[in-house]
């Protein structure tokens, strides 16, 4: 097994230039930085319109030191399939082709390119860094919204349908790695990301990212909320390699420990406020069972 990257031994090499136009307290700006310090220099980006492409700012004054082909909100997996033919034919083979997108780029609007890239077994990356709305337009609902969340299409009693599970969907297309993360464990992020680049084939990273206006809570707070996902089981980090699952890092602790209510995650974010307290109790009751099954499989 691979050391696990400490504060210690991370590379202290960067890829993002001192400033950009994301909000304060991004989640999404330390997936970044962290992301690419697990990709090196030899990377080329494919990113749809999204956070991300505000985030990285336009040329001349791009916050990325990597070269990074901005596409269609429809078109990040068949673009990323492109530049990697291109890779090839070029004999540049080392070079990782990595697919930058967010929840509605992935798991709405471009999950058609994504699932065909993951049926060809096309040799790319795919991280989706997932703020579970479409934030950069102004926060509407998006596939991986969760029930009950308020944002500007859903103001009333919050979205109506539970949260799409991207990472089981492309799971089942077989492909040999499969991950998710948190911004709120970065160097638990980075492992995977650097496990990535040593797997051939289509490899996806689901990265859940806190968001301090599209979620309403205190900038100072991005790191606190995306604990308590993980704290409360809400949100699960895992891989999937060739098939195998497995809990890994904070998740796998968990099954150890008591977890935290969910009802104190839902209490940290004003987008939740409409949820009752039997929507919440029947939230928890579904986590528990989840978690049930965890432990009668780690057993």
């Amino acid at each position: 097994m691979a050391e696990k990257t400490t504060i210690l031994n991370l590379t202290e090499e960067e890829f993002v230039h001192p400033g950009n136009r994301a909000c304060s307290g991004c989640g999404l700006s330390i997936v970044y930085r962290t992301g690419l310090k697990a990709l090196g220099k030899d990377t080329i980006l494919v990113v749809p319109p999204s956070c991300l492409t505000v985030l990285q700012g336009l040329y001349p004054v791009a916050s990325t030191k990597l070269p990074c082909v901005n596409v269609t909100f429809a078109s990040t997996g068949a673009a990323a399939t492109g530049v990697r033919g291109a890779m090839k034919a070029l004999k540049k083979e080392g070079v990782n082709v990595v697919a930058w997108a967010g929840d509605g780029g992935t798991g709405d609007i471009g999950i058609q390119a994504l699932s065909g890239a993951c049926e060809r077994q096309e040799d790319i990356i795919y991280i989706c860094y997932d703020n579970e709305a479409y934030m950069n337009t102004g926060v509407q609902r998006s596939g991986t919204t969760p029930k009950g969340v308020l944002t500007t299409t859903t103001p009333i009693k919050g979205k109506l349908q539970a949260k799409k599970d991207v990472p089981s969907i492309i799971a089942a297309h077989g492909i040999g790695y499969v991950a998710t993360a948190s911004a709120a464990y970065p160097l638990d992020l980075y492992d995977k990301v650097k496990k990535a680049t040593t797997i051939a084939g289509p490899r996806y990273i689901h990265v859940h990212t806190p968001c301090p206006p599209g979620w309403s809570f205190e900038t100072r707070y991005t790191i606190k909320v995306g604990k308590l996902a993980v704290a409360s089981g809400l949100f699960d980090l895992y891989e999937i390699e060739n098939g195998k699952f497995q809990l890994t890092g904070a998740s796998e602790r968990l099954l150890k420990k008591e977890r935290t209510p969910v009802a104190e995650y839902f209490a940290s974010q004003g987008r939740f406020k409409s949820l009752s307290e039997e929507e919440i109790k029947s939230v928890q009751q579904q986590v528990d069972e989840k978690w049930a099954g965890y432990k009668a499989l780690a057993e």
